[in-house]
């Protein structure tokens, strides 16, 4: 169980980008009008996105 708990609490800035702030994203493009680049889904962009910042936090250790 306490490694179960360590594998989440070290994968936690992914989770958050993924489980959070995808949807914010996407949901935020949509309802500004915003039209992502190079033709790609509000939430492919917003996977993107948010998967770079999230794999950013997991190396670095910090959010900006």
């Amino acid at each position: 169980m306490e490694k179960i708990i360590r594998a989440i609490i070290y994968l936690l800035p992914l989770i958050f980008a993924f489980g959070f702030l995808v949807p914010v994203i996407a949901q935020g493009m949509a309802a500004l009008g915003w039209t992502p680049p190079f033709g790609l889904t509000a939430f492919t962009f917003a996977l993107i996105i948010a998967g770079g910042w999230g794999l950013f936090a997991q190396i670095k250790g910090r959010w900006i």
